[in-house]
């Protein structure tokens, strides 16, 4: 037996039409970023990895961005099927007094979750929060302690909500850390109903308004989620865009006006898939190279790599990445498919390679005893490994 190796830069990469999905991503090592926001982090979905972080574990009031988890509960209601969109809640007095922004519902009126939710999202109306709050839990008090009940399912474990609407009291508090959390659990659990966020424009007892997240006016691919103020956190906004198969969200907090917060949350958008690369490998397990079988009923077997690679680069580093496939040759026979027979090594300059397995693509079985006699006769006299 030899060692096989064969070694793939990224162009023939290209040229063995393996799948590579170049984007633009990451932060941290790669990126120096500096933001006059109090609190950023930054999130890649495709990775499950935070890219920046600036105080991420800083205390924060996240304003309206609490709506999010009134958001969330609502839709584990509607997947359950304990509520129905068709469902209505009545308006209390409470609700039809809430101050700041409002949908604009009637006292005593009987609303349907459909509209509450748009009035929630849209419009961040904080009578729809109330109402949403009453009609599930009975009073606000109680939805507070569903909210944080779900925060700690979720594993927000610096939240403390104390109302559906993130209006100002003391014991209100969150992380931007915490807020990713909940934006990547709300995309993932529910992806359908997350669609609401991009809707642009709610109209509610003839009054037209738009939705307040400057993204989705200005970035393409922008989808949610959700704008918050208050004189106490400051402007914020947890944003999430999609580009190119690839999900990146941000919360920022602690910024001094509306203008800031939008300039700020793009740039910082910009910045990610402008400056930053995703390398994806072997996605479509595509033969990486063909070993020698020894004594099977075929005289090859495909190798692929065990699963698909993802890891965040920079441009240069994607550029000088090279692959190294290494193996025993021939394999003796059986093969089970995704047997390991050997090493993947992707190394990159200034990092430590990274080792990755390569596998038997399909079954090679053995071939019976008297065709291994005849095949060990036929390798002694013209050296060639054969097949029956």
């Amino acid at each position: 037996m030899i060692k096989k190796i064969l070694k793939i830069n990224m162009f023939l990469f290209f040229l063995l039409n393996l799948t590579i999905l170049l984007v633009k991503n990451s932060f941290g090592q790669i990126l120096d970023i500096t933001s006059p926001a109090k609190q950023v982090i930054i999130f890649d979905h495709e990775v499950d990895e935070i890219l920046f972080e600036k105080n991420a574990d800083e205390l924060m009031k996240p304003a309206s961005m609490a709506k999010v988890m009134t958001s969330y509960i609502v839709f584990d209601r509607l997947k359950d099927k304990s509520l129905q969109m068709t469902d209505t809640f009545l308006v209390s007095d409470k609700a039809w007094r809430m101050g700041g922004s409002r949908s604009f519902l009637e006292l005593n009126s009987n609303v349907s979750i459909r509209d509450l939710l748009l009035g929630l999202i849209v419009q961040s109306g904080n009578d729809a929060a109330v109402v949403l709050a009453e009609g599930i839990s009975g009073d606000e008090e109680a939805f507070a302690r569903e909210m944080n009940r779900y925060a700690k399912i979720l594993g927000m474990k610096n939240t403390y909500f104390t109302n559906s609407t993130g209006w100002p009291h003391p014991d209100l508090q969150t992380t931007s850390r915490d807020m990713i959390i909940l934006t990547k659990k709300i995309i993932n659990d529910f992806p359908k109903l997350y669609k609401l966020f991009n809707e642009k424009v709610f109209t509610y007892n003839n009054i037209k308004q738009s939705n307040r997240n400057p993204l989705l006016y200005t970035m393409n691919g922008a989808d949610g989620l959700k704008t918050g103020h208050t004189m106490e956190s400051g402007f914020g906004l947890i944003g999430s865009v999609k580009k190119n198969k690839r999900r990146v969200s941000i919360v920022i907090n602690g910024l001094k006006s509306k203008k800031q917060r939008t300039f700020e949350s793009k740039r910082l958008f910009n910045i990610v898939f402008r400056e930053t690369t995703l390398l994806s490998l072997f996605n479509n397990q595509k033969s990486l190279s063909k070993a020698n079988v020894w004594l099977g009923k075929e005289t090859q077997v495909e190798l692929i790599a065990e699963k698909p690679f993802k890891k965040i680069v920079s441009p240069l580093e994607y550029s000088k990445t090279n692959i190294k496939v290494e193996w025993m040759d021939p394999i003796a026979a059986p093969i089970k498919k995704g047997d390991v027979v050997g090493k993947i090594y992707i190394s990159m300059p200034g990092k430590k390679n990274i080792k990755e397995n390569l596998i038997s693509s399909r079954n090679v079985e053995k071939l019976s005893s008297i065709m291994r006699i005849q095949a060990l006769i036929k390798y002694l006299l013209y050296g060639e490994i054969v097949a029956n």
